[in-house]
Formats: structure tokens, C-alpha cells, sequence
């Protein structure tokens, strides 16, 4: 019996003694509520003390007052501009270029020097409704508008897309339109609204210009 007692005893405490450590309360991750306390301190920690600002960082763009104040047409603008004739209204409507179904042109508002958009004739808002030979057409237009920015501006990169529906940031959101954007290293950035500075070198009238015998010459 107690040899037994004495097995018993060694077995016990091999479970203790043994390879395996002992279980301690440490060892438990702590409660829930404690973790949704640190997490701010956490995250705090992590983030660049550039971010840790005591007062909101002030978005400044001034230049987006202009649009926002500016005397809105009547009707689809992108169907008028279609329907002028002439060089002189495409200069004024800062069209660039024409083909039978679509047309490029200078966005007013820049994000970036030499952005335009490319633009067809069709009244539709989305994409899957334009007809197959605008589509086509749109395609062959946008191909063509981004071989004349690479030639006349010689961009390191560009932005090319739609924002289809107001939600997703369309300004004209009845007439689907390409958005063309040059980029630069160092760059004002796509959104240059996120910027604490914004500088365009480069006059409307003058990318008019540059484009515009850009086409010319392709």
C-alpha cells in the first residue's frame, strides 16, 4: 500500500514538476472591458507624433470656391459644348479635340495640369447603356488623348477613370465622362483637397494650346 501511495505521490507530482509549466492567472488575456480601455492608448502609441495634433488639421483650397460659387448652366453642358460649332466656342468650352461620337476636353477645375475628360456624345449615365459603336469610339478618343499627354507633357504616370453616379463623385453624373489625370513624382496628389497646398503652373489657356496641336500633329 505504500508503494502504491508513493506512486501515486511521483505521479502527482510530475504534473506539477513536469515538462509542462503550471497554469497562472497571468497567463490569461485580460477582460474584454480592460482591452476596449487601452485600446485608444494603444493606437496612440502606434500612430507618427506628426498625427498627434491637438486641434484638427484645416483643409485649405480655395480654389474650389470658384466652383462652388459659379453660376450653374442650364442643361447638360457636355450636350452644349457637342453642338457648338466652330474653333472659337471649343476654345471658349476648352474642347481640345473632336471626333464624330466623343469629344476631349479641359477640365475648368483642374486637379492637375493637362487634365481633361473624354467625353461621348450619347446623354447616358452609365456605362453598360452607351451604345457599341460610342463605345468603341470613347475608347479609341481616350487612346488617343493619353498618347497626346504623354507626348506634350511627358507625365511620369496618369489617373484614368469614371465616377459613375453623384454618390461615387460625379459632377455631371446624367453624362458619363472620362477623367484624364497627369501625375508627377512629388506631385499636389490626385485628391489635392488632402493637401496643405496646392500650386498649378500651368494656364487653362496655354493647355489649350499645347493639346489642342498636340491633336494636330498625332
Amino acid at each position: 500500500m505504500a508503494r502504491g501511495r508513493s506512486r501515486s505521490g511521483a505521479a502527482k507530482g510530475a504534473g506539477v514538476s513536469g515538462t509542462e509549466p503550471p497554469r497562472s492567472m497571468s497567463a490569461k488575456p485580460p477582460p474584454r472591458s480592460r482591452q476596449r480601455a487601452n485600446a485608444p492608448k494603444a493606437l496612440a502609441a502606434a500612430l507618427p507624433a506628426a498625427v498627434e495634433r491637438r486641434e484638427p488639421l484645416r483643409l485649405w483650397a480655395p480654389w474650389r470656391m470658384e466652383l462652388l460659387e459659379s453660376q450653374k448652366p442650364d442643361g447638360c453642358i457636355f450636350c452644349q459644348f457637342f453642338a457648338a460649332a466652330g474653333e472659337e466656342s471649343d476654345r471658349q468650352n476648352l474642347v481640345v479635340h473632336r471626333a464624330p461620337l466623343c469629344f476631349t476636353m479641359l477640365n475648368r477645375y483642374p486637379y492637375n495640369s493637362g487634365h481633361v475628360m473624354v467625353v461621348p456624345r450619347s446623354h447616358v449615365a452609365n456605362l453598360e447603356d452607351l451604345p457599341g459603336d460610342e463605345y468603341a469610339a470613347l475608347h479609341d478618343e481616350l487612346k488617343a488623348t493619353l498618347r497626346v499627354l504623354r507626348k506634350t507633357y511627358r507625365p511620369d504616370g496618369m489617373n484614368v477613370g469614371m465616377n459613375l453616379g453623384v454618390i461615387a463623385g460625379a459632377g455631371i453624373a446624367e453624362h458619363l465622362h472620362y477623367h484624364v489625370v497627369p501625375r508627377w513624382a512629388g506631385d499636389t496628389s490626385f485628391m489635392p483637397i488632402m493637401a496643405d497646398v496646392r500650386v498649378m503652373v500651368q494656364h487653362l489657356d496655354d493647355a489649350w494650346r499645347r493639346i489642342h496641336a498636340g491633336f494636330d500633329g498625332a
